[in-house]
């Protein structure tokens, strides 16, 4: 697909999984964006409800820059993103989910910094719950950190809707028996690829972390998952023993700490 000069040659990727309403909501953010994607794939987890018909309402509006790509079997977000990386015509992909949001000047912005720095293969930004108010003013040229191992194994400063990264990557999400994306930036990371993280929000959650309703609300299935995603890193030897036996005890720290603050709030 060849891209118009008034669009960035990115590509964003939806997985949509019985999402009918608030899928709404995110992609009127994308659709909002001061400056336009080449390309919105729209990707249906085999939802089996009313969502494949919303998502196709939305295809016939704005086709063929906006696509709906339909999955015969539920596989979960990770193997929905693949779909879409794999579907990809740009150089470059961002992520959202049904449930959350952009600020309107996201793109614009992470595009901007993203030209700046060539070297960088994946940079994400700050995020936030809100519960339905964005303050559209914010910095234009934030500051950035580099991200490092060490760093992103004290806790995990990609949010997956803040993400941007090269869509000529060898790496893909691995499906949900791993906490996938935090997977996923860490391979990227270990492999001495350039990794940046934006000190500006420019995306929300419309569910608070660790939600009841959510999947990070299953307390115990994060866990395991993250630590899973450790056991990957140890086996592809990205992590020395004695870091990997530290980075273990850690995350049960914070997996500990966060049961706490759940039940102190229940």
């Amino acid at each position: 697909m060849s891209v118009p000069s008034h669009y960035a040659p990115i590509t964003v990727v939806i997985p949509c999984y019985r999402c009918q309403a608030e899928v709404v909501y995110a992609l009127n953010s994308v659709l909002s964006q001061t400056l336009q994607p080449a390309e919105i794939l729209l990707i249906d987890d085999a939802s089996g409800d009313g969502t494949l018909e919303v998502l196709h309402q939305f295809e016939k509006v704005h086709a063929p820059r906006l696509r709906v790509i339909s999955l015969k079997q539920n596989g979960g977000p990770g193997l929905a993103r693949n779909a879409g990386w794999d579907a990809s015509t740009q150089p470059w992909l961002a992520f959202l989910d049904a449930d959350d949001v952009w600020h309107p000047r996201k793109l614009e912005i992470q595009w901007a910094w993203l030209l700046d720095h060539p070297d960088v293969v994946l940079c994400g930004h700050d995020s936030r719950f809100t519960d339905g108010g964005i303050d559209p003013p914010v910095d234009t040229k934030p500051q950035a950190t580099r991200l490092t191992m060490s760093k992103m194994l004290v806790s995990c400063r990609l949010p997956t809707r803040s993400v941007m990264l090269r869509c000529d990557l060898p790496f893909r999400f691995q499906g949900r028996s791993v906490t996938e994306d935090y997977l996923l930036w860490l391979q990227i990371i270990a492999a001495n690829m350039s990794a940046y993280r934006m000190e500006v929000c420019l995306a929300y959650s419309l569910r608070p972390d660790f939600s009841p309703g959510g999947y990070s609300g299953q307390l115990w299935t994060h866990e395991k998952r993250e630590l899973a995603a450790l056991r990957v890193l140890r086996a592809e030897r990205n992590l020395s023993w004695f870091v990997f036996f530290v980075s273990i005890g850690w995350s049960l720290v914070k997996f500990l700490r966060r049961l706490w603050i759940m039940r102190i709030a229940g």
